[in-house]
Parts: structure tokens; sequence; C-alpha cells
């Protein structure tokens, strides 16, 4: 293991916002390397959004964006546990960050879990017609797979790549601030407007 600085650890912090202690015992484990560190830290981001995922909301925020041409707007709503946190800067500028999303990218469901059966039936129906009966029937399953994984990634809120950096999903960005905040956030609807 390499030794790492102060201002690696500053560094990570900035990046994640996570905790002097915390940022130290990623880079402890990465054996120094930020990038590690970081991708260490999203992972147990994941287990603490987890964990938090069936704490009751009844706080929150409605976030809203208005494009400078004035012709395209989003409305959505942010829930968490407490006030506190509902009024706190990192949770603001996560609802404004979705709702500045959701006028950009134009998703239509939340998650992949909301896409009606009908829906969805009707995409698979299309796939499956578009690869034909030439390919093996594994191949062809596989094919539709890809085929709805991207369809969820272009219409489900939570899977689309976020704007300001296609590098973290929307999912990504929401389990990061669950993190920093240490509560349950849900989107629970969006709207977007368009002349």
């Amino acid at each position: 293991m390499r030794p790492f600085s102060i201002h690696e650890v500053q560094k990570l912090r900035e990046r994640t916002g996570v905790g002097i202690l915390t940022a130290k015992k990623a880079l402890e484990e990465s054996g120094g390397d930020l990038e590690q560190a970081v991708d260490l830290l999203r992972k147990s981001g994941e287990k603490v959004a987890a964990s938090k995922s069936s704490r009751a909301t009844r706080e929150g925020s409605i976030g809203h964006y208005i494009h400078a041409n004035g012709k395209v707007a989003a409305l959505v709503v942010v829930v968490c546990e407490t006030d506190f946190v509902a009024r706190s800067t990192p949770f603001q500028d996560l609802v404004h960050d979705l709702a500045l999303q959701v006028a950009a990218m134009n998703p239509i469901y939340v998650k992949p879990e909301d896409v009606p059966a009908d829906v969805l039936k009707k995409e698979q129906a299309i796939y499956e017609e578009q690869i034909g009966a030439k390919k093996p029937a594994k191949v062809r399953q596989q094919i539709v797979e890809g085929k709805l994984e991207k369809f969820f990634e272009e219409t489900c809120l939570l899977r689309q790549r976020f704007v300001k950096d296609d590098s973290r999903t929307i999912h990504d960005l929401i389990t990061g601030t669950v993190q920093k905040l240490g509560e349950n956030i849900q989107v629970r609807e969006f709207i977007r407007f368009q002349i």
C-alpha cells in the first residue's frame, strides 16, 4: 500500500461527500488509489441506500426547472424522511438536478417496475419481430433483453445517464445523496411540459 496524504483524503471527500474517517478507510482499502476508493464508496453507498429504502418518507420538496428558452419545464416530487434533510443544500441540489434531468431527457417512468405490463409486452413483440426467427432462441432472448435494457435506459428516470455527468446514472446520483445525508430518498413523481 502506498501512503496517501491528507490532500487525497480531502479530494475523496469532495468527490463523494463522505466523512474523514470513511474517506481514510476507503483509501486504505484501495491501497491509496483514488479511483478505486471512489468505486468502493459507491458500492458501499448501494448497501446504505438499500438498508434505508424501507424507511418512511413523509417530507420532501417539489423541484422545478424552466429552460432558458421558456419552452420546456419540469416539476419533480422528491421525498425524504425529515424536514431537516428536505431543507438541506445537498437535498435541494439533488431535487434541482432531477428537475433538470426530466426537462432535458424526457423520461416516461420513474423506474422499470413502473412500466405497464402491456407496454413491455408490446416492446418485446416489436424486438422479436425485428430480430426474426433465423437466430437461435437463446440468442434472440439475449438480444431482446439487451433491447429492453436500452428501452429502460431511455424511458426510466433512474436508469438514465445524468446529463451533467454521463459516467453516473440518476440512480447513482440519488444513492450518493442517500449516503451523504443518511436518509431514504425517493422520486415520487414528475411531469414535463413543452411548447
